[in-house]
């Protein structure tokens, strides 16, 4: 295990309330979540992050969620899920920290109520957000121009927002129960909400909101130069170099994800190690499954004990600023 190495951040950790149902939500996808993990409470990610050398983790509730149209019934679950998040880390003082879950941004007014609740009177660290709100032909990826008082609100308090790809399907059945929407879909939902933002020109309307990609981005270090030259073929008003610019001003994290070839792709396209935030994905994945992907990233920066350092909790205590006395 990588518990050699204490007082990692992760910034990519998930809160699975009993309310969810999560082990028939994994089913419906094509995931199995480790039976050991449910159900889950505080004290299973405690155990976990001591075996892995994570001081802090940062909760997020699971893309998706809460489910359901936008209205009361949403918004109340959006409330009771970041309520209970929030008495987490006041159990747990230096444990935990947690971005707020929103309800459907099709209810804009609502979101906008529980970004204020969420970051001012419960203190989370930042926003979660879906890649996309809605199901099949009424799904909205999050560079809509109907979410832009959203991203208004977000930019005007430099706020932080940890992007993660919805479990959508695609046009085809997953290929092989090998392969269910959590490993072949969601990344690439991720790259698309961000291509999105990139191609519309919000990603730099609002360029004082730090996004995080979870899982390294997905294919984004791989597919951003195509979209840069495509997208103008397309009527883009940026130009390729506009558009690459703008692909690494996002953020990376490392959950599920760290590898050498990743890793060094990413660092190559971003250019800006201060980008690179560590992430585990746990309880949805078990805790051998995670220290894989951690050991993998502490022997990729290995040679360098400052950099291994950026990347396990300085870089996330710059972007979240937290107190580093």
């Amino acid at each position: 295990m990588s518990a050699p190495y204490k007082g990692r951040i992760d910034i990519h950790h998930h809160i699975f309330p009993a309310s969810i149902g999560k082990a028939g939500l994994s089913e419906k996808v094509g995931w199995r979540t480790p039976p050991e993990n449910l159900p889950w409470t505080p004290e299973v990610s405690l155990r976990a992050m001591e075996a892995m050398g994570v001081q802090t983790a940062v909760l997020s509730i699971p893309a998706g969620l809460p489910p359901g149209p936008p209205g009361e019934e949403n918004r109340a679950a959006a409330r009771r899920f970041n309520e209970y998040a929030a008495q987490i880390c006041s159990d747990h003082p230096g444990r935990f920290g947690f971005f707020a879950c929103l309800p459907n941004l099709a209810d804009v007014e609502g979101a906008l109520a529980e970004i204020r609740y969420g970051l001012d009177d419960l203190k989370a660290w930042g926003v979660a957000m879906s890649s996309s709100y809605g199901e099949a032909a009424d799904a909205k990826y999050i560079g809509d121009d109907a979410f832009d008082p959203v991203w208004e609100e977000l930019d005007r308090r430099a706020a932080v927002v940890f992007l993660h790809g919805a479990q959508i399907p695609s046009s085809t059945p997953y290929p092989h129960p090998f392969l269910g929407i959590p490993v072949t879909e969601v990344p690439n939902e991720t790259f698309k909400a961000a291509a999105h933002l990139v191609v519309t020109g919000k990603k730099r309307r609002w360029p004082n909101v730090r996004i995080i990609l979870a899982h390294l981005g997905g294919s984004t270090p791989f597919l951003a130069p195509r979209v840069a030259v495509l997208s103008a073929h397309m009527g883009c008003a940026l130009a390729p170099e506009d558009v690459l610019a703008d692909f690494r001003t996002f953020y990376f994290d490392t959950a599920l994800s760290g590898h050498e070839t990743t890793l060094a792709a990413v660092r190559a396209f971003v250019g800006d190690d201060s980008r690179l935030l560590f992430g585990t994905d746990f309880p949805a994945v078990s805790t051998g499954m995670a220290d894989w992907y951690t050991q993998n990233v502490d022997r990729f920066f290995a040679h360098n004990r400052d950099l291994l350092d950026r990347v396990m909790y300085k870089n996330a205590q710059a972007v979240l600023g937290l107190d580093t006395e």
